[in-house]
């Protein structure tokens, strides 16, 4: 594989730490070109990953270095690029002149229709940890999503299903953990667990904080365009018998218990892909409703609310004293960012899958789940929790699309797939899994 990964913020650079790990001779993965809208940010995922500890080979710094011919059999090479995601064009030219054959999808969500069309375009294989999507300035709730979006979330890339099968390329949207890891124990569930799977909610929370911080302190545990995006936008719940129910910011406010040690969770409805993938593949076992819900704490929650209030969401330029600027980046820019709090934090990080269906002939409950410490997280990938769960899941992806493991021709997400070489990845790979009846 000849992979191009663009967007080399915390995950990205977590994705390639796990597959330099997973495949440290280059075996399957020949080549990577690390591209970001910065190139000292680029660059210095490349620095981070040359003095990586635990690998038997170090990656070759770029095509042109000289090897013999049984150390490029060993290595994987890299090179850094500087691309602007926005300009479809550039992106392709990349990996024409690269001849990338895959492309990882770790932008920000507002860019991620140029990329999957770029790469359709080049002719590469894509994958992506989620989608875009366009809520209506003035969205009307309900059932369906017309009356609250323009463009919901995966339809860009389904609608394009047919053009990917007849050019004989792959797209897996949705490599994650949430989407991604849960989709797939969906998929196991309904394949294993269950004669007929009902009800599947993903609960996104765990105990992760920050001992001793000010008790107004804020912080936004992933990519923030991405958390003002998922948590203020119209959430969506699915049911057999309604469809999609589009509701407001904040709805379906639960208590979950989950399992030790991370107890009771509050937990929220936010707009989330696993709503609209897993009646798409799973209602064929029966699926009849499938929800999404994560914990936030009040302090995040009350400054959601605040930014929302005072447009500082909004991604339409306004004048500053001659200047213009974007809201939602003066909100990115000044927030503290992921990659740079992970040493604070204690706790870790619970998401998984509440699954309801019946075996036997009697009702059964499950819930399959990812645990993931931060201190581990921190010792073994130097980030923290929320971003190296997801770049792990990602990773695994990433793997059995390169070994052609996962393999057909156009869009789908992780739940398409037999689910067992997934799971047995994650065993082999130490990204441990349980699974709690109910």
């Amino acid at each position: 594989m000849r992979m191009m990964l663009v967007g080399a913020g915390a995950v990205g650079e977590c994705i390639l730490k796990v597959l330099k790990k997973r495949d440290p001779k280059g075996e399957w993965l020949e080549y990577v070109l690390i591209s970001d809208f910065s190139m000292e940010r680029a660059r210095e995922v490349w620095e981070h990953l040359k003095v990586w500890p635990g690998t038997e080979c170090e990656m070759a710094e770029n095509r042109e270095m000289v090897m013999d011919i049984e150390s490029q059999k060993k290595c994987t090479r890299c090179e850094t690029a500087c691309v602007d995601a926005h300009k479809k064009s550039e992106l392709v030219r990349l990996m024409k002149e690269h001849a990338i054959d895959f492309v990882m999808d770790a932008a920000s969500p507002f860019v991620s229709n140029y990329i999957f069309d770029a790469a359709y375009e080049a002719g590469a294989a894509y994958g992506s940890m989620g989608t875009w999507s366009v809520p209506r300035e003035h969205p009307q709730f309900g059932i369906g999503f017309e009356g609250s979006y323009l463009e919901p979330m995966t339809k860009y890339n389904f609608d394009r299903h047919e053009q990917w099968k007849e050019k004989g390329l792959i797209a897996c949207i949705c490599l994650g953990i949430d989407p991604g890891v849960v989709n797939v124990f969906a998929k196991y569930a309904a394949e294993y667990l269950f004669d007929e799977l009902w009800e599947v909610h993903v609960k996104d929370g765990g105990n992760l904080q920050e001992p001793g911080a000010h008790k107004d302190v804020v912080q936004f545990g992933f990519n923030v365009w991405t958390v003002l995006d998922e948590v203020m936008n119209p959430n969506a719940e699915w049911s057999k018998e309604e469809g999609f129910r589009i509701e407001d910011a904040f709805a379906g406010e639960e208590e979950f218990p989950m399992p030790e040690p991370f107890g009771v969770n509050r937990l929220v409805k936010v707009e989330h892909e696993e709503v609209v993938t897993m009646p798409r593949y799973l209602q064929k076992y029966g699926l009849q409703r499938a929800s999404f819900k994560i914990a936030l704490d009040d302090n995040l929650l009350n400054a959601l609310k605040v930014i929302n209030a005072l447009g500082l969401r909004s991604t339409h330029p306004v004048e500053v004293d001659g200047v213009r600027v974007i809201p939602r980046d003066v909100v990115a820019a000044c927030a503290p960012q992921p990659k740079d709090i992970g040493a604070k934090m204690t706790g870790g990080m619970c998401v998984g899958v509440h699954c309801i269906g019946k075996k036997d002939g009697k009702k059964k409950e499950y819930f399959i789940y990812q645990p993931f410490d931060n201190e581990e997280s921190m010792k073994t990938w130097g980030m923290q929790a929320v971003v190296a769960q997801t770049g792990f899941g990602a990773a695994l992806g990433i793997e059995l699309l390169g070994k052609g493991i996962w393999k057909e021709a156009g869009v789908f997400s992780p739940e398409y797939f037999p689910s067992k070489p997934y799971m047995e990845l994650m065993k082999e790979a130490g990204l441990i899994y349980q699974i709690e009846e109910r």
